[in-house]
């Protein structure tokens, strides 16, 4: 028994330590291209012309997800989920200049999950409301489909997400939200 779960580390261990040395490898054959790659780099004089204005570190990110050089691309493509945020650029789901007219969009995910009232306040559903109703009993399930308001500084994210077609007082008939749509009895 003890034997079995020792040859199953060991095989599992062997699995992670794989790419390690078939980078390692590859890294020494390469050597040679990379020192005269370097050199010929240095020895390059570069004007101030040939400076980018624009930062290039997108365009750096997609050429070295994108090497093709052997097994060190299937290394990478391994080992690069398992790195911390190091690669990975932040998302940013807003797009502030659409192409066609430059105006900022909205994010739809906001509209879908959420809505806003007049007042300013956003409300959403509690996280979980469909999932997994077989496992949770009728008064859990009953709470979590209440809604709740989000806070201030959620509030406040989601009107960045949102323009301002979005934010205008909508008057529907028979709308349950109508006495939540004014804020009453608060000192301003």
């Amino acid at each position: 028994m003890a034997a079995s779960a020792f040859a199953g580390a060991v095989r599992a261990a062997s699995g992670i330590f794989r790419p390690l040395n078939i980078l390692a490898s590859s890294a020494y054959r390469n050597c040679a291209k990379n020192a005269c790659l370097s050199s010929a780099l240095s020895t390059r004089r570069f004007s101030p012309t040939q400076t980018p204005v624009v930062s290039s570190a997108p365009r750096l990110i997609t050429s070295v997800r994108n090497l093709t050089c052997g097994p060190t691309a299937t290394v990478f493509n391994r080992v690069a989920p398992l790195l911390p945020g190091v690669l990975k650029l932040p998302v940013r789901t807003v797009t502030y200049f659409s192409s066609r007219k430059g105006k900022r969009k909205t994010v739809k995910a906001v509209i879908y999950r959420f809505l806003r009232l007049h007042s300013g306040l956003w409300l959403r559903r509690k996280a979980g409301y469909k999932k997994k109703l077989w496992k949770k009993t009728v008064a859990r399930k009953r709470r979590l489909r209440e809604f709740v308001f989000c806070n201030k500084t959620q509030s406040k994210l989601l009107d960045k997400m949102t323009t301002s077609f979005w934010k205008r007082r909508n008057w529907y008939a028979d709308d349950p939200y109508r006495k939540y749509h004014d804020r009453t009895n608060l000192e301003a």
